[in-house]
């Protein structure tokens, strides 16, 4: 007869003194740490930390270089590249301010939420992991003291501590889920926001400072013929 192999080490132990509330817990924290880990891989597909081609784009553009500026812009995964390409390609092609800006808002938009999918999905493991981890603590407690119910008069206390810190341990491994889980959300927000509001600087410069060295030109030869006539 073979001998039989049971698994050992903490986290046998612990789902084997926490029960199904443990072993959820523990599906919840995989779950959790793939998502982080698809996140991290879609932000370095878009090489979402990236900006240095920001500047270059936009001196082209002002000096008149237009088609250089979409070239420097062409082919890059960066949402601020996209969001940028659409707002010039739209001026370029001879659309209005207005048009351009909501070409803009609606890329950067679709971008932007490609970008914070899966947030939801741990943000309900950060909040539900120390309630799940609570209830495992309730439902412990329950079964302790039905144990020392059942002693009757013959009450052991090894009975009701051991039993509690069985319970405690639901609270604990729930805490160890949450507590990464919402960090690493915090963490992924903030690196969207930034890009967020580095996107939105990009394309105000773009609509801020002309839209072309031709309209500077304009410009110029308006002011020009204005101060002959003075």
């Amino acid at each position: 007869m073979e001998p039989t192999i049971t698994p050992s080490g903490p986290l046998a132990e612990a789902l084997a003194l926490g029960g199904p509330v443990v072993a959820v817990l523990c599906a919840m924290s995989v779950l959790g740490l793939a998502i982080v880990l698809l996140k991290l891989w879609q932000f370095a597909q878009v090489r979402i930390w990236e900006r240095s081609f920001v500047d270059p784009a936009l001196a082209d553009w002002h000096t008149g270089r237009r088609e250089a500026a979409l070239s420097a812009l062409d082919g890059r995964r960066n949402p601020v590249a996209i969001a940028l390409a659409g707002a010039m390609r739209t001026l370029h092609g001879g659309a209005g301010e207005a048009t351009a800006r909501e070409e803009a808002a609606r890329v950067g938009a679709r971008e932007l939420s490609a970008l914070r999918s899966y947030f939801r999905p741990l943000e309900v493991i950060g909040s539900l992991a120390p309630l799940l981890g609570l209830l495992g603590t309730v439902m412990g407690m329950i079964e302790a003291f039905r144990a020392l119910e059942a002693a009757g008069s013959q009450v052991d206390p090894a009975i009701l501590s051991g039993g509690i810190w069985e319970a405690l341990l639901t609270t604990a491994v729930g805490l160890v889920v949450a507590i990464p889980a919402v960090a690493a959300l915090n963490w992924l927000e903030r690196i969207v926001e930034r890009l967020h509001e580095d996107m939105q600087d990009a394309l105000t410069r773009v609509f801020t400072r002309g839209m072309g060295a031709e309209d500077a030109t304009e410009d110029a030869a308006a002011g020009a013929t204005a101060a002959h006539a003075h």
